[in-house]
């Protein structure tokens, strides 16, 4: 039967390689040193940021919502703001909502 098929010999026992299981996990944690560095680090600087201006929320700030609303805070909740989007005419939205603080006088026309 070997006349279809040939013989296969043994080889000898490869030898140990002690560092390459180190240098197989090398290229992933430069892959997530990569990461972290490049994604997670800013997201968590902005995520910060954000906490602390919707903390520091007070009445008349000029302020726009994470679904493009402008208006000037009239009240302030522990979890909601009152929010004046013209005269008369006041909503009320969550705190987390709050996408921007925007500069006095942006609503200059609304007078």
């Amino acid at each position: 039967m070997s006349f279809f098929i040939n013989d296969a010999w043994a080889e000898g026992a490869a030898a140990p390689a002690g560092d390459a299981g180190l240098m197989g996990l090398l290229p992933l944690i430069l892959i997530f040193i990569i990461f972290y560095f490049l994604l997670l680090r800013p997201q968590i600087k902005r995520s910060k940021e954000h906490r602390t201006m919707v903390a520091a929320l007070a009445k008349g700030d000029e302020v726009v919502t994470s679904g493009g609303i402008l208006g000037k805070i009239t009240n302030v909740d522990e979890s909601f703001i009152g929010l004046e989007i013209a005269n008369g005419l006041e909503i009320k939205v969550q705190r987390s909502a709050v996408s921007s603080l925007m500069p006095k006088g942006t609503m200059k026309g609304k007078a």
